[in-house]
């Protein structure tokens, strides 16, 4: 998207990001699939890319409608301005002692999609945290939302992790990582 800004969200912003359409069309899913053998103790774990007979909604797993109130507490949020109006945000949190920088929470609205706003957005992330000699950077997402996860794995993040029911909605949520730079 041409003349894109980013620039931290400031309490003006907050109403028109959590309007912001948070779902997304999916027509893949992960499933996890889950078995035990009890004889040896063993738990194998399956993820695998499904497709659906058709396009779902999928719902934001977070109350969007919360931003309000945790804006301003532990998570940085940064904001995508387009044209003067805001088109997207990312949050995100530093974790000192690991060293790596979490993204929370990326979201654009519907008809900024597929012009780099989310990528230019997870670049910002990524330039910050490495200012600050950060060496991993991680995204979260539901399991359901392919469009992310491909974005994910187009940035060269992997997949690092799962925590089944994470989310309130109970959706599964997905961890992808990316070490970065060393200085």
């Amino acid at each position: 998207m041409e003349n894109l800004e980013i620039r931290v969200a400031v309490s003006a912003d907050i109403d028109r990001l959590a309007a912001l359409n948070h779902s997304c069309s999916s027509q893949y899913v992960w499933q996890l699939d889950l078995a035990t053998e009890q004889s040896r103790n063993d738990i194998n774990i399956s993820l695998r890319e499904v497709r659906l007979p058709r396009a779902v909604q999928v719902q934001y797993p977070r109350d969007h409608f919360s931003l309000a109130d945790v804006w301003k507490t532990n998570a940085i949020t940064l904001v995508a301005i387009s044209e003067g109006v805001p088109v997207g945000y990312i949050r995100f949190l530093a974790q000192p002692t690991a060293e790596s920088v979490w993204i929370l929470d990326l979201v654009v609205e519907t008809a900024a999609r597929r012009k780099k706003v989310a990528t230019s957005l997870i670049q910002r992330v990524e330039d910050w945290a490495l200012e600050r000699k950060n060496r991993q950077l991680f995204i979260e997402m539901s399991s359901k939302n392919h469009p992310a996860i491909s974005l994910a794995k187009k940035m060269g993040f992997t997949f690092s992790g799962y925590n089944d029911h994470y989310y309130a909605t109970q959706d599964v949520a997905l961890f992808f990582g990316k070490l970065l730079k060393k200085f």
